[in-house]
Formats: C-alpha cells, structure tokens, sequence
C-alpha cells in the first residue's frame, strides 16, 4: 500500500487523470476511512482500497439507432460495473448529453457504499449514455433503447447486474429496455427495476429517494430534539426526488419553499403544496426542463439563471445533479440560517463546500441520504424472486427501517462528542461490510 494518504491519492490522480469526478468522490471517501484503514493491517495485506478504487469491469459500446428522419445516429454506452463483493452489480442507467466514463465511475463507486449502507445484498454499478431523450419522439426514444439493450444484455442478469432508472430513463424507457431484453433472452426476470407495476414494479418506486432522504432528515433532526413540523426547506430540481421530498415533508408538517432547473429557480413564500405539486409531475412530463412555468401557473417569483441557495431557511435538501452547490452557496445558506443540510442528489457539494458544511452544521452526504432509491429497487428485486407483490405500506415500512438503520450506522462510526461526522460515519460504515466481504472472498 501507499506509505501516505497523500501519495494515495496523487497516484490515483495520475492513473486517472481526466476523471475529476471520479477523483472526487474517491478523495473524499478515502480521507474518511484511511486512519480506520490503517488500524487493520489485513485490509492492508489485501490491499482492500487499491482494490476498491478500481472497477471489477467497465463495458463501452457504441450504440446506432435511427431517427424519425431516417438519419443514422451514433451514440456512446458504458456500464461500469464496480464491486460485486456483498452481491449483484446494482445501479442506474443515465440518458444524457453529460454522460462520460469519469461521471459514471464516480456513480457506480459510490453507489457501492450506498449499496452496503441499505443491508441489502447489492454490490454498486452504474451505465448509461450520452444520448438525451429531451426532444425526441417515442419512436426514436423506442429505437435507441432497443439498440442500447442488444449490446448490453450481454452483460446483465437478475442475478449478475440489475440495472434501474436514473437521469433521463424513467418508467417509459425502462419500459422499452426490458421489452428488448425479454426478446433477446426469451425470458421474463427481474433484471431492471423501476418496472411498471403491471409487470413487476414496486409500489413507491418513484417516490423513494425522496421519501428516504425525509425519513433520514427527520432521524437527524431527533436527535438533536428537533423535527420537521414547522419547518422550511429548500429544495433543487423538480423531478421524482424532489416530488418524493416536497409530498412527505407536506405529510409531516415542513414547508418546502423552492424548487429548480437549468433556468433558474422558483420561490414560492406560501410553500409547495397540494395542486402544486401535481403540476411538479406535468412539468417532469412536459420534457421542457425547465420551471419558469410554474411561476406563471401559480403566480410566484421566479429568479432565472440562480440557484435557491441565497433563500434564508432552516434545511436545505438538493436533489438534483453532481456538484449544484459551490463554497459560495454553502456561505450563503449557512449566513442565512441554514442549520442541517441533507444531500438528495449524489455528491450534490463540491469538495470544499461539503468540507465547509461539515465543520459549519449538521450535514449528511447523499450516499446515505438519498439511499431510499435503491433500497427500494432492492426490494423490487426481493418481490421480483418471489414472484409476490407487497402492499404500498409494506414497502414503506421496511424503507423506514432501512433509513433508520442507516442513520444508526453513520452516528455509530460518525459520533464525537455531542456532534456526528455524517461523512466520517456513512463512509467507514459501508467500508467495513465492502472490506470484510472482499478478504473473505480472497485476491479476485
């Protein structure tokens, strides 16, 4: 192993260096864990991080479909398939102009320390491409996927890789990718989730991160005698997080005041609630990407080119891409008064923001806030082998005790005195089940 932390990480810089994400995210995982590391010296013997950091395989293909106008179109596929020591590659699939190998390296890293932090028997990938659906028809969206599918189903299986949804791959286009898998394979499995639930879904599937991340909140806020009731929020995006988000703190009491897209954000005084956030589903569904119409439907402020971290309030949940709040953002929230911070979205703070977070107020990393997604894709999968369908209040009690048990995980390696390093605590938490799975599965 590396005699430092420091030369860690400068050689994993130089072995990858146009992968900033990437780096990132394996940055701020390994300062977390490397003094726990070295207090273990058969981790070290195993060389359990020099393994970890590399994926066990990455697939990329090209992906050639046609569209409406009869042109031959050529788009980029990859799955990265991560660490498969505590069971199947799980992970979604992203559809979007942004997608590169450095993003999806990131994904599928940390998705497997999300993956160990829900108990479930999940190991972590993540795929996509850089094909957008925004702007094309159903056809073509149809044709794509298709065409995505017949290279990738080589690669996947219920029992091997069980891809989901993610950016840009909602139920319509997991719809499509599991029809071509079914046709290539003749077989129908549980290898996607986030199926209809017609044919194999889960019921709460959508509203899942969303859901999740509120009940981590709430288990936070408790612990300092705190609770949501009575509470404001702050939250980006507009999509099924937020949706899941703003609709169970509207249950509990909180009021949600933003949300956000590339053209800005809205500002809502009076809280996002009842009608309003049905319309959040006819914008997600209008492919428009945009929230400006929300102020014109509801009459509120709209604040373009911004994001909705200058808003005073007390909570601050983002829940939509990689890196949406700077140091700038983070200084403003907490000038505000901002007093806990949740990320929704994954590695939604840059570095220096999160670091600043952290030492500033009670803070929690998305691997264990936003892992009600994939827990529940888990137990998709789990209904999918029994071939059973539970109840909605089924699934939404064992998400409550996978948050719970979570949150228990990150004060348990997290706590210092009165105050819980949320990073710290959610990071060796996962390590050790990934760790412990890898030595006793040997060199492979």
């Amino acid at each position: 192993m590396k005699t430092s932390l420091t030369d860690f990480i400068e050689n994993l810089r130089v072995n990858t260096p146009m992968e900033s994400e990437f780096n990132q995210a394996v940055e701020e995982v390994i300062s977390s864990v490397w003094d726990f590391y070295l207090e273990n010296p058969r981790y070290q013997k195993a060389k359990i991080l020099e393994r970890m950091v590399e994926p066990e395989r990455v697939i990329m293909f090209r992906v050639p479909w046609v569209d409406d106008k009869g042109e031959v179109q050529i788009n980029r596929g990859y799955r990265v398939e991560f660490n498969s020591a505590l069971g199947p590659y799980k992970g979604g699939l992203r559809f979007h102009a942004t997608v590169n190998l450095s993003i999806l390296k990131f994904l599928g890293f940390e998705q497997t320390f999300k993956n160990s932090l829900t108990t479930l028997p999940m190991g972590g990938g993540k795929g996509g491409s850089d094909f957008s659906p925004k702007g094309k028809s159903d056809g073509e969206i149809m044709r794509f996927c298709q065409s995505f599918m017949t290279e990738l189903y080589r690669h996947i299986g219920s029992n091997t890789d069980v891809p989901a949804g993610d950016i840009g791959v909602g139920g319509r286009e997991i719809g499509y990718l599991f029809g071509q898998y079914k046709r290539l394979k003749n077989e129908f499995t549980g290898v996607l989730t986030g199926k209809g639930l017609l044919w194999g879904g889960s019921l709460i599937r959508p509203e899942a991160t969303g859901y999740g991340a509120v009940y981590f909140v709430q288990h936070m806020l408790n612990r300092i005698g705190k609770d949501i009731e009575g509470q404001t929020i702050a939250i980006s995006g507009f999509g099924n997080v937020a949706w899941g988000a703003i609709s169970k703190i509207n249950e509990l009491g909180g009021k949600v005041v933003t949300i956000s897209g590339p053209d800005g954000y809205i500002y809502d005084k009076e809280g996002i609630k009842g009608d309003k956030i049905d319309y959040l589903l006819e914008l997600r569904a209008s492919n428009n990407d945009i929230v400006q119409p929300y102020a014109e439907e509801f009459g509120v402020k709209f604040i373009a080119d911004k994001r909705p971290w200058e808003v005073p309030v007390d909570l601050a949940m983002p829940c939509a891409t990689e890196n949406e709040v700077n140091i700038n953002d983070a200084q403003n929230l907490v000038k505000n008064g901002c007093k806990l911070f949740a990320e929704a979205s994954n590695m939604g703070c840059t570095a220096n923001a999160a670091d600043y977070l952290a030492e500033s107020i009670d803070y929690a990393p998305g691997k264990a806030v936003n892992a009600g997604g994939v827990s529940v894709s888990g137990l998709e999968m789990s209904q999918n082998s029994m071939r059973i369908s539970w109840p909605r209040e089924e699934v939404d009690a064992r998400l409550k005790i996978i948050m719970r048990e979570i949150h228990d995980t990150c004060v348990n390696y997290g706590q210092n005195g009165k105050k819980v390093n949320y990073i710290k605590g959610a990071n060796v938490g996962a390590f050790v089940k990934v760790a412990e799975a890898m030595v006793a599965q040997g060199i492979v």
